[in-house]
């Protein structure tokens, strides 16, 4: 059984998927699609602009889901398929559309409203995220919950890998309690405390456009973050899209029930590949490759 995975936020580097599209100009399409409903050139974005720019949410969001459809796509045009989807985080929308739950530009339609709402919500609240290495998720619950400062557990990446977000304070405070605790604290370059409660004026914004949106019942299994499980209940999309916003992302549950399911081999698409490396911390006797530029595209098919 395989499964399509899709990447998260703070993936992008410069020129992410130029080389697939420029050798396969049909692609290009994806990047027309989305420039028209941004209001934006998306492929100028993704191709040439400086990592700066590139890491804007507003920018970053619509430019890794594009290129991680460009990079199925490309696979799927040498002819490979798969069973199920999961993404990590943003990555859930790329998931949607290669499930078949909604059309590439409704898929636009959906990152474009969520990236604007989190990247104004981050101006409004200051917020913070870390990445606790080396210690269990139920530490890193207990010792934020200990906290007095906001700071709340928000993905579970791996067994040694949680990451953390809240105020600045709370993420100072528990900083150096896990160093205390031998855990390495890595600060992550983020604008804001995503998957927090921080951003719920976010999910609220982000619902008015989420519920304008016809969402159909997946082609293959489609796997949650907010459930950390096979999601068969789609009845209300919208809510729960915006409830995901400041809910935690259960990465490591997800896989463990694709595995339990019968999954033995994963395939990301999208810039880097911190999913494959995360497949490969948690999971045993499964292959995990990734798929972001010609060399790759041609791995994952050979």
């Amino acid at each position: 059984m395989t499964i399509s995975l899709f990447s998260g936020q703070g993936s992008q580097y410069e020129g992410m998927g130029r080389d697939i599209a420029e050798a396969m100009p049909e692609l290009l399409s994806v990047y027309e699609t989305g420039s028209d409903i941004l209001g934006t050139d998306l492929k100028k974005i993704c191709f040439k602009a400086p990592l700066d720019e590139l890491s804007r949410t507003i920018n970053s969001q619509p430019a890794i889901m594009a290129t991680s459809i460009v990079c199925l796509k490309a696979a799927q045009s040498k002819g490979f398929v798969f069973d199920g989807v999961a993404g990590h985080s943003l990555g859930e929308y790329a998931a949607m559309y290669a499930s078949g739950m909604i059309t590439l530009e409704d898929a636009f339609r959906l990152i474009k409203a969520r990236a604007a709402a989190m990247e104004e919500a981050t101006a409004s609240a200051k917020g913070a995220m870390a990445a606790i290495m080396k210690i269990a998720p139920e530490e890193v619950e207990r010792v934020c919950g200990e906290a007095e400062n906001y700071v709340t557990a928000v993905n579970y990446n791996s067994p040694v890998q949680t990451v953390i977000a809240g105020t600045p304070e709370g993420i100072a405070e528990v900083s150096d309690i896990f160093a205390e605790m031998k855990a390495r604290v890595i600060p992550l370059n983020v604008a804001g405390a995503f998957h927090s409660q921080l951003m719920q004026p976010a999910a609220d914004k982000f619902y008015e456009t989420a519920k304008t949106i016809s969402f159909k019942a997946p082609e293959v299994k489609y796997y949650s973050n907010l459930t950390g499980g096979e999601l068969t209940d789609f009845s209300d999309m919208a809510s729960m899209l915006a409830k995901h916003i400041v809910s935690p992302v259960r990465f490591t549950s997800e896989l463990t029930a694709m595995q339990e399911a019968g999954a033995d081999r994963f395939v990301e698409f999208g810039p880097g590949r911190t999913l494959t490396g995360l497949v490969k911390k948690t999971l045993k006797d499964v292959t995990a490759v990734n798929v972001e530029n010609l060399e790759t595209l041609e791995g994952v098919l050979s």
